[in-house]
């Protein structure tokens, strides 16, 4: 697996996971849409420790600096 994911999009999406939990935690989001957003937090903080998002390959994005 190739990176194809910069820092900012890391942070980004690892925002975005812990505001899920936040609103999990303190039950401003319940039932079926808490879980389907879980999910999501999940593969979004899966996909930030790894950098890689495969959901990138298929649309030729990538937002990791060049290497020169």
């Amino acid at each position: 697996m190739k990176k194809n994911m910069g820092t900012a999009d890391k942070v980004i999406r690892t925002l975005i996971a812990v505001v899920i939990a936040i609103l999990f935690i303190t039950k401003v989001i319940t039932g079926t849409l808490a879980i389907i957003l879980l999910v999501f937090a999940a593969i979004f903080l899966l996909t930030s420790f790894i950098s890689f998002c495969p959901l990138y390959l298929p649309f030729g994005i990538n937002t990791c600096k060049k290497e020169e």
